[in-house]
């Protein structure tokens, strides 16, 4: 076989294969998926909003992005909610698409300057608000979806006649798969956006650049109308659907069948939602309360409550799945929980490496497009290799891929740019270190998910997804708060600037290094040691 027909064949199995098992009925939950992605349209802008008009440390905004992920726990009763009411799962699109709106309206006024939002509470608490409303709204959303993805595969062919099971469970792993393409696609999307939308900002007096900021956040509207535009797809094509199962001979009774959960009828657990009340009254009381340690308490008893229903869950599996999904979610779990740099890293990369607006959504940009390049190329190593391979690898390539963040803090760049003639300079260094490392923090989600697919009761599918989607993002709370900590330890300050131009705070990157260098460090080893010492227990994962 010629080099040619091996490369042509390679792209046929992974490349054009995937878009072979694409089914319009997946359209619907892709939608909303993608919708998801978009968010990422405000964060460029959001990133210099704070910068530019609060005058919050990076601990603080470090502390925020604890809060703002705690609502995702409360996809555990939502879950289980969207699998009681099946058939009217649709409405909590239109609730969730409502609290997105909100959020991008308190930030349009914010940007705007509009003159009656300070007279009821300040600017920093409208920001603090705008931030716990969007992902309230996402869970919403992302917990319907993952009911429409069970929903969105056949179960039959055009004839009526029912798919077999190998069929449908290749066919939830392409859907899971592509429901990773959709957010990535979304991101990149607006990334591409981003750049038309800040092109020239950066000359632009004080008062242009918060109107066009405004903009972005009036545009940011239409976001929730895509997923709405998503569940009434969804209802059209199964509108079809029936009438075309009907005319074959099937009943109507049969048919309406066909988008429901197979197996039996699900019965209320009331500890979902008695998890979920206790996990809101705990934060509400821990938060009105303004109690030391408040984060650490609210992780602790999330995580408990989380716990609690995971052991509610894994009742539905026999021994063996049970044992094998706890190994999953412990190293998968591990691997999202590592600190971040934070946002003194990107304060840096503004200030001293002088990143701009424009070249920042330049570099969501690469991140979103290679890393559906690298999902499509890593596809087949996902199928073969286990969960602990994959994220033995993952985590090997972290640790390397931190190497050129810590030699552009050093001032790599300035001797590397005098070797080639100015042409690998700091940019040139950020855009091929984004490149590289792009895929990375996708990938490890996908084999997770497609095994809650495949495995998962069929009538308690959204409740599964739900679960553990509450407990692997409590891992970005548990990395929010390893963030928080290394953010007070290693203390950065930007440069904060009085209307009249007066210095009230002055910048200080001194300790950066040190903060890069321990992130690198704690980022490789645990979770190297997680998966061997999961790897050696009852809890082994095979799969």
């Amino acid at each position: 076989m010629t080099a040619a027909r091996r490369l042509w064949s390679w792209f046929d199995a992974v490349v054009l294969d995937l878009g072979r098992q694409m089914r319009w009925s997946f359209l619907p939950p892709l939608m909303v998926y993608f919708a998801a992605g978009a968010q990422g349209l405000t964060a460029v802008v959001g990133t210099f909003f704070v910068k530019e008009y609060l005058d919050v440390s990076a601990a603080f905004i470090a502390g925020l992005a604890f809060w703002a992920g705690l609502p995702w726990a409360l996809k555990m009763p939502l879950g289980h909610l969207v699998d009681l009411i099946w058939r009217w799962k649709a409405w909590l699109i239109y609730l969730g698409a409502a609290l997105i709106a909100a959020s991008f309206a308190i930030m349009y006024g914010l940007a705007t300057r509009a003159d009656w939002m300070p007279g009821i509470m300040s600017v920093t608490a409208w920001y603090v608000l705008a931030v716990i409303l969007a992902p309230c709204g996402y869970v919403v959303q992302d917990a319907v979806a993952d009911a429409m993805s069970v929903e969105a595969v056949p179960r039959h062919d055009e004839s009526g006649a029912p798919l077999s099971d190998e069929t449908q469970r290749a066919q939830h792993t392409t859907m899971q798969t592509l429901g990773r393409f959709a957010l990535i696609g979304g991101a990149s999307a607006v990334a591409a956006l981003n750049i038309i939308l800040f092109d020239g900002i950066e000359t632009l007096a004080p008062a242009e650049k918060a109107a066009r900021y405004g903009h972005i956040y009036a545009l940011a509207l239409l976001i929730p109308c895509i997923s709405i535009s998503g569940v009434l797809l969804a209802g059209w094509q199964k509108r079809r659907t029936i009438a075309r199962l009907t005319a074959s001979g099937m009943d109507r009774v049969r048919a309406l069948a066909a988008f429901d959960p197979e197996g039996e009828k699900v019965r209320l657990n009331h500890w979902y939602f008695t998890g979920g009340a206790v996990f809101v009254a705990m934060t509400l009381t821990v938060g009105l309360m303004d109690l030391p340690f408040s984060q650490e308490i609210v992780f602790a008893g999330s995580m408990a409550i989380v716990l609690t229903l995971m052991r509610q869950l894994v009742r539905n599996l026999d021994q063996a799945h049970a044992r094998a999904l706890i190994g999953t979610a412990i190293i998968v779990f591990m691997f999202r929980a590592m600190p971040l740099n934070g946002a003194a890293s990107t304060w840096f990369d503004i200030d001293v490496l002088g990143f701009d607006q424009q070249f920042l959504s330049l570099l969501y940009l690469i991140t979103s497009v290679l890393t559906l390049v690298g999902m499509v190329v890593l596809r087949p190593l996902i199928a073969s290799r286990t969960i602990a391979d994959i994220v033995i690898l993952l985590t090997l390539a972290a640790g390397v891929l931190s190497l050129p963040g810590i030699g552009l803090y050093y001032g790599v760049h300035h001797w590397t740019a005098a070797l080639t003639g100015g042409i690998v300079d700091a940019r040139f260094i950020a855009i091929v270190n984004t490149a590289v490392e792009s895929p990375l923090g996708q990938v490890a989600m996908i084999p997770m998910l497609a095994w809650i697919a495949r495995n998962a009761p069929a009538n308690l599918k959204a409740t599964f997804f739900a679960v553990m989607a509450s407990f692997t993002n409590l891992a970005l709370s548990a990395s929010s708060l390893g963030t928080k900590y290394l953010n007070q330890i290693y203390t950065v300050t930007r440069e904060v600037r009085a209307e009249d131009g007066t210095i009230t705070v002055p910048a200080d990157y001194s300790q950066l290094g040190y903060l890069l260098m321990t992130v690198a460090a704690i980022t490789v080893i645990v979770p190297l040691i997680t998966v061997w010492l999961v790897q050696q227990s009852r809890f082994k994962s095979r799969d």
